[in-house]
């Protein structure tokens, strides 16, 4: 399905949506042996746009405090506009194949990729705090290159890929879309949303759980673009059955939960699964003592969707709370400075969780009056927070203290 053929495949998604938005029958969650828990629909009946981690009055709040030169919020808007993402020069660099292999080996066109989507997020930010078109302009010509040409993404990387790329780029088109006056390639880029990147992240990953988490994200953010419901739903059920198998709360048991499909049916394979830890606390990540940094992938992933939804209507916040305050408050209580116990990843910690922490502890400190002291310190250290150059970008400019 090209251009031209956008309205035809999406009213039939659309349509498809109306008679199953109430039928969804992914796993809600599951269980250490995978028994799916009752699926619940999720889809609002109309989606809120923009609606893609930052909604208008979020924006409006960001903008208002920006032109009164208020802190944190200036700094971060400096930093911002002082990076290369919101260069009005910028040229973007697409390809018809992205092709990412692990440790990025080979490398066509991935960072290439990664970048345009977080500088056409940026310029969008750009744009809608000061109103100058020629950032909405820029937005959009980096937009339109992508969607004129990219046809896959390929090699052992491509589902992550995807799902970094396809997480920024419905940030971006929504506030495009949805405040500036003309786009006239949007359905184009619709096209490339639905035909390219959903069909790679749709059905999720059984690897390390930040690759489903990051996928997911692209999904729910690319649904509510498309204002697909069944793929809002679909995505959700992901969510559902992922955040309980990556962060694990003492709720859970002996053991933590495993994801559905994950075909993890021992404790073995379970130890094995979470890079060797047997000793399970509350907020430990299934990544963990791999390392913060692909933890705080996770971690981010998981505010992020929980932040669309909430804009969209549907909070998932209150589900994921106990599990992701506690992840935030475990892994920046060592990243602070608290010297590591010997039953946790024996005793060390690789890495740090990177900019990733201010969508959840807005939501979790802020709106629902969680008390969290070791995120709450290390969030304020790391303001204002930049980009880790792969899907988080000016996460203090838009969620610091935002109560929208």
């Amino acid at each position: 399905m090209r251009t031209g053929t956008i309205a035809r495949g999406l009213g039939l998604a659309a349509a498809l949506a109306a008679l199953t938005s109430g039928l969804c029958t992914a796993p809600a969650s599951a269980g250490p042996t995978g028994t799916p828990a009752p699926a619940r629909a999720a889809a609002p009946a109309a989606f809120t746009h923009p609606g893609v981690l930052v909604s208008r009055p979020q924006l409006d709040f960001v903008r208002a405090k920006v032109q009164a030169g208020a802190q944190p919020w200036k700094s971060a808007y400096d930093q911002m506009m002082g990076s290369k993402y919101a260069s009005l020069s910028r040229t973007a660099k697409p390809r018809a194949v992205v092709e990412c292999g692990s440790y990025s080996n080979p490398n066509y066109g991935c960072t290439d990729e990664r970048e345009d989507a977080i500088a056409a997020y940026t310029l969008s930010l750009a744009w809608y705090i000061t109103q100058d078109s020629r950032y909405a302009r820029k937005a959009i010509e980096i937009m339109d290159a992508w969607s004129a040409v990219i046809r896959d993404h390929t090699n052992s990387n491509a589902p992550l890929q995807t799902g970094w790329a396809g997480s920024s780029w419905p940030r971006a088109a929504e506030i495009i879309k949805y405040t500036y006056n003309s786009w006239p390639n949007s359905g184009r880029f619709a096209t490339m949303l639905h035909d390219v990147y959903l069909p790679k992240v749709a059905n999720g990953s059984n690897s390390n759980g930040n690759w489903e988490l990051s996928m997911t994200e692209a999904a729910i953010g690319i649904a509510v673009f498309l204002e697909d419901r069944t793929a809002y739903d679909k995505a959700v059920a992901k969510f559902r059955g992922r955040v309980p198998a990556y962060i694990y709360v003492s709720a859970d048991g002996a053991l933590p939960k495993t994801a559905p499909g994950s075909g993890l049916d021992t404790r073995d394979k379970i130890v094995k699964y979470w890079q060797g830890q047997s000793t399970f606390m509350d907020g430990l990540s299934q990544e963990t003592c791999r390392d913060l940094t692909h933890t705080g992938y996770g971690l981010s992933a998981i505010s992020h969707i929980a932040e669309t939804s909430r804009i969209q209507g549907q909070d998932l916040y209150p589900e994921i709370a106990e599990r992701l305050r506690h992840a935030l408050g475990l892994h920046a209580k060592y990243q602070v400075g608290n010297p590591v116990p010997g039953n946790l990843c024996g005793g060390s910690l690789k890495d740090s969780l990177g900019p990733v922490t201010e969508v959840g502890f807005n939501a979790l400190h802020n709106r629902m009056g969680i008390a969290m002291t070791n995120t709450q310190t290390l969030t304020e250290r790391q303001r204002p927070a930049g980009s880790n150059n792969l899907f988080v970008a000016w996460e203090t400019l838009t969620h610091a203290d935002n109560p929208n």
